[in-house]
């Protein structure tokens, strides 16, 4: 899609030239061309009576459609791709030993209670540096999950936006075809 948006730009060159009444020189390719259109001069127009013939269906399509061909691929090259902003996953580092802390000292008041703090401390070590490797996976599986649903929207509105630059762009070429085929040319 970018390949025909800069086709399309470089087509208007000579265009924009001629347009200005300065002599231009004959382009490569024409701006039914960079279209992707194939257009004939039913009644033996010139190639310069052609060039002008397209810049006028270019602005009456343009205007038609709401749609600038030309315009588009300049934002579009303009715009700098969207940057991922994934959020960093929680560091699981020293979860365990942190779950282990905070285990370790209920575990203490608890075998103080039962008669051997340093037993029920080296318990609630245990069951709390499990629990705080458990919640940290956890909450980097989240993290994730989180990421990974944002890259699908993201792709899923990237997506939409390029059907829909397609539709006005088909659009765009609907109205420019009509104005040609009024003028005499045949195109396809």
């Amino acid at each position: 899609m970018r390949v025909i948006f800069i086709c399309v730009i470089l087509a208007m060159i000579p265009v924009i030239l001629a347009g200005a009444q300065q002599p231009a020189a004959p382009a490569s390719q024409s701006m039914s061309q960079s279209l992707g259109l194939h257009t004939f001069p039913a009644k033996n127009q010139t190639a310069a009576q052609q060039q002008q013939d397209e810049m006028a269906c270019y602005n009456w399509a343009k205007q038609d459609s709401g749609f600038d061909p030309i315009a588009a691929s300049t934002a579009q090259l303009q715009t700098p791709p969207p940057q991922s902003t994934t959020q960093a996953a929680p560091s699981t580092k020293g979860a365990g030993a942190k779950g282990a802390a905070g285990g370790a000292a209920g575990g203490a008041v608890i075998g103080a209670i039962a008669g051997d703090a340093g037993k029920g401390a080296a318990a609630g070590a245990a069951v709390g540096g499990m629990r705080g490797r458990k919640a940290a996976r956890r909450a980097e599986k989240q993290a994730e999950a989180q990421a990974e649903q944002k890259q699908q929207q993201q792709a899923q509105q990237q997506a939409q936006a390029k059907a829909q630059t397609q539709q006005k762009l088909d659009s765009f070429k609907k109205g420019f075809s009509v104005c040609m085929e009024a003028k005499g040319y045949a195109i396809k």
